[in-house]
């Protein structure tokens, strides 16, 4: 099974502040024909004004990565954690039993431009964690960039559920591939440029959903960036 989310077809929000669009069911657009994919749950691309940002909010039992594609992003918690990441940057943070957090543009000149990424865990009720990573673009040039695991295999950040994330940087000839074992599903998600997906062309912000298929076969990209999942 394969299956086509365009771009035009996910939830928009513009609150001045921010402009969101939503992949999957989030806040004020529900669909119950996109819910979330197995365990992966939200995809919302952000941009956020200079100098503007999400307060301080909380989250319970949910894996939430962020994935800067412009500018930077400032995050303080309530485990004492704060720190500005940027293009390459992965930050983790595991809600668990609850946290508070805010994201904030620190920025007075610059939009910030992320993907907000949500993982339903495997188990309800562990403790909060936050970690960070840099994957620079040589090591996503040409290739799939293991990025979020459940063991932090390969240096990428740990994440409390069986589900794998890639990145990947693609244009020109390069091509990349990711078998995917038997019973798992797959979704590829376009964050900029363009790349044709298992023979289907995808543009920034398209998707593609994978059940059933041996592999996730990514060619003929154009300045694409494009984030993989391996999942349950």
């Amino acid at each position: 099974m394969m299956e086509l989310r365009r771009s035009e077809d996910r939830g928009h929000a513009n609150h001045g502040w921010l402009d969101s669009f939503h992949s999957f069911s989030f806040a004020d657009y529900h669909d119950p024909a996109h819910m979330g994919f197995g365990p992966l749950r939200v995809i919302n691309e952000d941009r956020v004004q200079p100098g503007m940002g999400f307060g301080t909010h909380g989250h319970r039992d949910m894996e939430i990565i962020s994935y800067v594609l412009d500018g930077a992003l400032e995050h303080k918690d309530s485990m004492g954690n704060g720190s500005v990441i940027r293009p390459g940057d992965v930050q983790r943070m595991s809600a668990g039993t609850g946290v508070r957090h805010s994201e904030f543009n620190p920025s007075d000149r610059e939009g910030v431009h992320f993907l907000q990424i949500w993982i339903e865990p495997a188990r309800r009720g562990i403790d909060p964690g936050y970690e960070e990573k840099r994957f620079d673009a040589a090591s996503k040039r040409g290739r799939l960039r293991l990025v979020a695991s459940p063991d932090g295999r390969e240096g990428s950040v740990t994440i409390h559920q069986d589900a794998r994330v890639f990145a990947a940087l693609l244009d020109g000839a390069e091509t990349a591939a990711h078998a995917l074992a038997p019973g798992r599903r797959g979704y590829v998600h376009v964050a900029r440029g363009e790349v044709t997906a298992n023979g289907h062309p995808l543009v920034a912000g398209d998707a593609l959903k994978l059940a059933g298929e041996p592999e996730i076969r990514l060619e003929k990209g154009r300045n694409a960036e494009v984030i993989v999942f391996d999942l349950p």
